[in-house]
């Protein structure tokens, strides 16, 4: 059985349950903010940093103090839109089972 970090890896598929959940939850992020309605002004940023995470996820073993960096730009880009919040919560517990970053 293979294990990482404490966790055990998808049934067949060898991906790393934490990288399985990030990128659900980015995904579902990302849709939900497309269809908002609301244009506001760090909506940019906040699609830019939603990639990102999307693209770190799909690497497979992401940087922790870059996907905390992320996740602290999509905060600060969509914290006011309060439709929001579920999904960006989502991602905040994602980006969690991570583990903390290294103290340097």
């Amino acid at each position: 059985m293979l294990r990482s970090v404490g966790q055990e890896r998808v049934a067949g598929s060898g991906e790393d349950p934490r990288v399985a959940e990030l990128r659900t939850a980015v995904s579902r992020l990302r849709r939900e903010l497309a269809g908002h309605p609301a244009e506001f002004p760090d909506r940019g940023i906040a699609e830019e940093e939603l990639a990102a995470l999307d693209a770190m996820a799909a690497g497979g073993s992401p940087e922790i103090p870059r996907l905390r960096r992320s996740l602290l730009l999509v905060a600060g880009a969509i914290g006011s839109v309060s439709a929001l919040a579920p999904g960006l919560r989502e991602v905040r517990v994602a980006v969690e089972l991570f583990g903390e970053p290294p103290r340097g």
